[in-house]
């Protein structure tokens, strides 16, 4: 089958189209044959070697799939061929085929085509698990969410909305921010122009917001962690700047603030039955009209280096995938 192979860490210049061999379903596994799979800003650091999870070369990149259950593994209960599901891996999404565990795929909800169903899986998915365990939110609640326009940061400003908050976007462009308004923000900051901590504070009456949604990471994180209100919380979620910000600790304990990880791969795998409740959840949002989600760029995997350019040029609005 035909896939995209890492064969030494590095760049997305190195990676190579080439063939490897048809993956079979273990026990308990679903075998699917690709239609489309999600980019992601992980998915550079994974090539690099510089992931959570580090695989030996050679190994298939790619986080996310979406298309059509080909055959099961003993065991399976859930699933049947023909079935149109989304999956989530550590890998092996940017090929024909893939294989994942039973607990890793759900159901594609009836509103979502092939495409659009590749890059909902891990950004919704992230966001809602942010939202609904680990900073749970209330309506009238004030979000911020950085990087507003990207896959994560949009799913971020959409689930927000449907659970009655209002949402403050912070981008570094005004055509980004045009992009989250449309999926729901209330407010906009464009901290290329402006003071992100100020402009926080402006907008919520001096008080400051109750959660910073944080998939950026970098220079902005210290600002936007002082916009923080009294018992606020701080979701770190990614770093698509590419630096690891240092929180000053005081900061934390000035206004009894937290600062909270998000990190959706190993909590799912820790607690399979509540990451699928969290699917069924975000599939009657979808279908119930109340999410869209955005996938704004599709390529052929022939053209994975124009792809995998625009997600290391922080370049993305809404969320690219990868046909096949």
């Amino acid at each position: 089958m035909r896939a995209l192979l890492c064969k030494q860490f590095g760049g997305f210049q190195d990676l190579e189209i080439g063939e490897a061999p048809p993956p079979r379903p273990d026990r308990c596994q679903v075998l699917i044959d690709v239609r489309a799979a999600g980019l992601n800003f992980p998915d550079l650091l994974m090539i690099a070697g510089k992931y959570q999870v580090r695989p030996k070369p050679p190994f298939i990149p790619g986080f996310e799939a979406c298309g059509v259950v080909q055959a099961v593994g003993e065991g399976v209960t859930r699933y049947a061929p023909g079935d149109r599901v989304m999956a989530t891996l550590m890998g092996a999404a940017f090929a024909e085929q893939c294989v994942a565990d039973e607990h890793q795929v759900s159901p594609l909800p009836e509103a979502l085509d092939f495409e659009t169903g590749a890059g909902f899986a891990i950004t919704y998915a992230t966001s809602y698990h942010a939202f609904r365990q680990r900073a749970p939110i209330s309506p009238g609640q004030t979000i911020l969410v950085l990087g507003a326009a990207g896959g994560v940061g949009t799913s971020a400003v959409e689930i927000a909305k449907a659970m009655g908050a209002r949402v403050i976007a912070a981008a570094s462009s005004d055509e980004k921010l045009a992009f989250a308004k449309a999926a729901g923000a209330d407010e906009e900051i464009n901290y290329s122009q402006q003071p992100l901590k100020q402009r926080a504070r402006e907008l919520t009456g001096g008080s400051g917001v109750d959660v910073v949604y944080d998939p950026v990471g970098g220079e902005l994180a210290r600002e936007a962690l002082a916009a923080l209100a009294w018992d606020g919380r701080y979701l770190v979620v990614g770093f698509a700047s590419g630096e690891i910000p240092a929180f000053p600790a005081n900061l934390l304990l000035l206004k009894e603030t937290q600062l909270i990880g998000v990190y959706l791969g190993d909590w799912a795998a820790r607690n399979p039955e509540a990451a699928a409740r969290n699917m069924q959840e975000l599939a009657r949002l979808v279908n119930d009209g109340k999410l869209k989600p955005r996938v704004t760029d599709s390529y052929p995997l022939e053209r994975y280096k124009e792809a995998f350019a625009t997600v290391a040029g922080r370049r993305v609005v809404g969320k690219i995938v990868l046909t096949f």
